[in-house]
């Protein structure tokens, strides 16, 4: 297989709301069904070549589709994608908070859902994309409709706060903690945090500590155990039941489909290349 990447920040205006552009173009590609995992980020994707099909979703009951452009929000289950031989695409990483401001919805909304970019707008977004000469003219596109975005609210202070608290740590704080040190109750502040974020801070708790591992794979090869016991699982078979849960597979299974294709994107681009 041979692939390009270019990863890209976005203009400094936005970076508050998006973490970075992941543009990418493969041949070749052999793994027939990729595993969109949960993380921190609301997900846009768009498809440059042909559609974006879902055989499965993280909320039950939801179709499978193909979509263009696809807005995913935060998951605690995989959705399923089937892989063409050839894909080139836009990958956008979004902070659930700014989804009020970026798409006019807000996260929960979003919660467990895939749902076509079109019924949200931007309007012809992938066609524009799509007619770029360069990726450093589509990232200029992504900046210029994004800062072009309503504002129509801020997140509460409060849930800002402990949702930034909670993503620096990993998810390795007790909500009870963060409620108190927000003074609020801990019923209050789970429902406050769910309604701005789309899920309750325990299962955004346990979404970043799967993502700190998957971090950790990336960056270096680790038993399972060693692994379970640095991102705050209690052990190697909760870190395993956690993995079937929110992947679908076991831990060894995704090591074996998916890790190489990662490490492959990790060599390729680097966080500041982008043209």
């Amino acid at each position: 297989m041979t692939a390009e990447w270019v990863v890209r920040a976005p203009h400094p205006q936005l970076r508050p709301a998006i973490t970075r552009y992941i543009g990418y173009t493969q041949h070749g590609v052999t793994l027939e069904t990729h595993r969109g995992l949960p993380s921190r980020h609301v997900t846009l994707v768009i498809s440059l070549a042909e559609p974006i099909r879902f055989t499965g979703l993280p909320r039950p009951g939801q179709s499978p589709g193909r979509y263009t452009a696809a807005l995913g929000g935060m998951h605690t289950a995989p959705a399923l994608i089937a892989q063409d031989a050839f894909q080139s695409g836009v990958h956008v990483e979004i902070d659930p908070l700014a989804t009020p401001a970026l798409f006019g919805v807000p996260a929960t909304e979003l919660s467990n859902l895939v749902v076509d970019l079109a019924e949200l707008g931007p309007k012809h977004l992938a066609e524009r994309l799509a007619d770029a000469p360069t990726w450093a003219h589509r990232f200029a596109i992504l900046d210029d409709v994004f800062r072009r975005a309503r504002a129509d609210r801020e997140p509460a202070r409060e849930v800002a706060w402990a949702w930034r608290r909670l993503t620096a740590a990993g998810g390795l704080i007790r909500v009870e903690d963060l409620a108190a040190e927000v003074g609020w109750s801990r019923r209050h502040f789970a429902e406050r945090f769910r309604r701005e974020l789309g899920l309750p801070p325990k299962q955004a708790a346990r979404v970043l500590r799967f993502e700190r591992a998957i971090a950790r794979l990336r960056q270096a090869p680790t038993d399972l155990a060693t692994l379970a016991a640095d991102c705050g699982f209690y052990d190697q078979a909760h870190l395993s039941n956690e993995w079937r849960a929110l992947a679908g597979c076991s831990p060894r299974t995704w090591i074996a489909e998916e890790l190489p294709f990662l490490q492959d994107q990790d060599a390729s681009a680097g966080p500041d290349s982008g043209t």
